[in-house]
């Protein structure tokens, strides 16, 4: 099932149909691919310097040895990246967790063949470092208490959840609109190289010896797209409009690297004017995300302002910086299909939608229930938590004195520094262990 993009309000669309142009359009990140698409594979993470010529020799080896229709199976992956079958089959898995749409011949699960052209952007996208938070002024002398470095990127979270919350350095994390941004541009630097991986080669073509067709173009899908639901190859004037029966031809990569460049940059400067004018104003209602940071909705402090270019229509839904107290989100609470928990403290938050991802991020003392996450879940960095959880995957990273009590398809995926943890597990799968509990420790 595809990403579904939300539906704006009356108003939104009214200004929308008004303004058809592709260049107002707004392209983002997909956070999905960013947040649940990581994975802490030493050998899938390669020196930037070397990035781009190394996967150009993976992509060679996978050529060599692809499936039929260009596909990947666990065997060839694992022999081209010299990795463990039993890795390869994470790498599938995972890739078809994050998937805009899911695959038939790769399979929910990931036990198919994956699409070359995915598997590349997936491979080039683990070198991605998040944002680190700005130092804090304590970070020396807390270093002892909370050494956690991040499973994923390798920076060190000085501060725990709970030092987090009593020394009220919550404003040296980056913001929602600042991580998007750092992911732009991410995307802006490596994009040339991206493109180089999708495309095809031409022979006799001069500087354009690379094109792509516009069922490569729609690849890009896997890392960007526009909140409001324009296709890629409807928004790109070269593609717009194409028939289905007679493909469009195929494009020079370096018109699609100056097309989608500019959409990059028309982004990057629209969500720093509105990170600079929240910053400076103070006010947590002018990100552009839907939030909801309190559970008094009467609040003017607490509303969520989405603003009237429907750009500001995002697909995640914010549960971030409640204490001591108890939250309930039911379906008609949450916009979108994927939801994050931040930095809670001292209280009971119940998720009650069906919903395909959820991260939990910087939570302590809390209890966390999750029920029906179809594609995975990812808790990293909390301390003293309880989840209860019914979901397809779960990621479990850098955490401490943190309890489990998991229904999932799959066995956990636990990484990092962890801390005294209890998981018990209990497979929702017909196997030779349906109906019996897993307890998984760690010291």
């Amino acid at each position: 099932m595809a990403d579904e993009p939300l539906d704006p309000p009356a108003a939104a669309q009214a200004l929308a149909a008004a303004s058809p142009s592709p260049a107002a359009l707004l392209l983002r990140p997909r956070r999905e691919a960013f947040e649940h698409g990581l994975l802490p594979i030493p050998k899938l993470i390669f020196p930037e310097g070397t990035l781009a010529q190394t996967l150009a020799q993976v992509k060679e080896k996978l050529v060599a040895s692809a499936e039929g229709g260009g596909r990947v199976g666990a065997a060839a992956l694992a022999e081209a990246l010299q990795i463990p079958q039993d890795q390869a089959a994470l790498v599938l898995a995972t890739l078809a967790a994050v998937l805009p749409a899911e695959d038939p011949a790769l399979g929910a699960d990931g036990g198919g063949g994956a699409d070359l052209r995915d598997v590349m952007l997936f491979l080039y996208i683990q070198s991605y470092k998040r944002l680190v938070p700005r130092a804090h002024k304590d970070s020396p002398a807390v270093a002892d208490v909370w050494p956690s470095t991040s499973a994923f990127d390798g920076y060190l979270s000085a501060l725990s959840p709970i030092q987090l919350v009593r020394s009220n350095s919550r404003r040296f994390m980056p913001s929602q609109a600042d991580e998007e941004i750092h992911q732009l541009s991410y995307l802006q630097k490596h994009m040339a190289n991206i493109l180089t991986l999708l495309a095809d080669s031409v022979e006799d073509e001069g500087d354009d010896s690379l094109v792509l067709t516009m069922e490569s173009f729609e690849h890009l899908g896997f890392l960007v797209h526009f909140s409001e639901g324009t296709p890629l190859s409807q928004a790109a004037t070269f593609f717009a409009n194409s028939d289905p029966d007679m493909p469009a031809a195929p494009v020079p990569a370096s018109q699609v690297h100056d097309w989608i460049s500019q959409n990059i940059s028309s982004s990057l400067e629209f969500s720093t004017e509105k990170s600079t004018s929240k910053e400076g104003s103070q006010q947590v209602t002018s990100d552009i995300d839907v939030t909801m940071a309190d559970a008094n909705a009467g609040n003017p402090r607490n509303s969520t302002r989405t603003g009237s270019n429907p750009a500001y229509y995002r697909n995640t839904t914010f549960v971030e910086g409640f204490s001591k107290t108890s939250v309930i989100k039911h379906s008609s609470d949450v916009k979108g299909h994927s939801l994050k928990v931040l930095n809670c403290h001292d209280s009971v938050i119940y998720i009650l939608a069906p919903l395909k991802y959820v991260t939990v991020y910087g939570c302590s003392d809390a209890t966390v229930v999750l029920g029906a996450i179809g594609k995975a879940v990812k808790v990293e960095h909390c301390e003293r938590v309880h989840i209860i959880a019914a979901a397809k995957r779960i990621c479990i990273a850098n955490c401490r004195e943190c309890i489990f009590y998991l229904g999932v398809n799959h066995q956990p995926l636990i990484v990092g520094d962890n801390h005294k943890l209890q998981c018990w597990v209990c497979s929702m799968v017909h196997t030779a262990f349906t109906g019996q509990c897993i307890l998984y420790l760690t010291l």
